[in-house]
């Protein structure tokens, strides 16, 4: 385990080898993440999604392996249980200021390399809270190009369209919201705030290319930067898919001129 600190306050742990049933899509993730107050902001290993795992980047389709988690949506025939999942095995972590990089590889269950990815992970101080600082690069193994996926572009409509940076957020009366004040659910907005029992807000950045804001709230609360909401999207060799999100984690509900005024 390694812990995240904004000055002396530890407010977000990373399990970065977690023994995970496969069918889960064993991955590392962010939990618990906290507010500077304490109050825990994430969930792991849900009743109703066990495969949400806190805040991690996660596909459900990744040329046809699924390293989200629980069933596959299979075009016209829906959600099935398949022995297609995948996992995200860390290489080791280096320390920076604020965090840590590193290396994984994306891997199918026989243990064929799909993706490699580069990532960068720190805390610091923000105004009203801490911000989350949360990049990552995709990149082909080989000479060949990835095709990643999502329900949505496997024929779910509805917009399914979920796989990316995954935020798993506590159980409660949550209310997420965007400075246009569009439905935030596939927005594109350069923010999204979620809120819940107005305890803490999330607010999250970092929208890319044709990303769209995946956003749920009432029968489980979590958000998404979404890389193929309505289209596949493929990686082509030697230029890595690169998002840089980020999110601030803050005590209490936050309107948003003071989101706003944080930018």
């Amino acid at each position: 385990m390694t812990e995240l600190h904004v000055d002396s306050t530890p407010v977000a742990t990373y399990a970065a080898t977690p023994e995970v049933d496969i069918r889960l899509a064993p991955r590392p993730y962010l939990h618990p993440v906290r507010t500077l107050g304490g109050a825990v902001v994430t969930e792991e290993f849900p009743q109703d999604h066990p495969w949400h795992l806190g805040v991690s980047v996660t596909m459900q389709d990744v040329d046809g392996v699924n390293v989200w988690g629980g069933r596959t949506y299979v075009r016209d025939e829906g959600y099935v249980w398949r022995d297609d999942h995948g996992r995200v095995l860390s290489d080791g972590r280096t320390p920076v200021p604020g965090g840590f990089t590193e290396n994984l590889r994306w891997c199918d269950a026989d243990g064929r390399l799909l993706l490699r990815e580069q990532r960068s992970v720190t805390a610091g101080p923000a105004p009203h809270g801490w911000r989350l600082s949360f990049s990552y690069a995709l990149s082909t193994p080989g000479e060949a190009e990835v095709t990643i996926g999502s329900p949505a572009t496997n024929g779910r409509t509805g917009g399914a369209g979920y796989g990316g940076f995954f935020w798993r957020a506590t159980s409660g009366r949550a209310v997420a919201f965007t400075p246009s004040g569009a439905e935030p659910h596939g927005s594109t907005d350069p923010w999204l705030a979620l809120t819940v029992d107005d305890a803490y807000t999330l607010v999250f950045t970092g929208l890319s290319g044709a990303d769209r804001w995946f956003a749920r709230t009432g029968d489980y609360n979590g958000v998404c930067a979404a890389l193929a909401y309505e289209d596949p999207l493929k990686i082509k060799p030697g230029t890595p898919l690169t998002r840089d999100i980020t999110v601030l984690i803050a005590d209490s509900r936050l309107s948003p001129e003071q989101i706003t005024a944080t930018f």
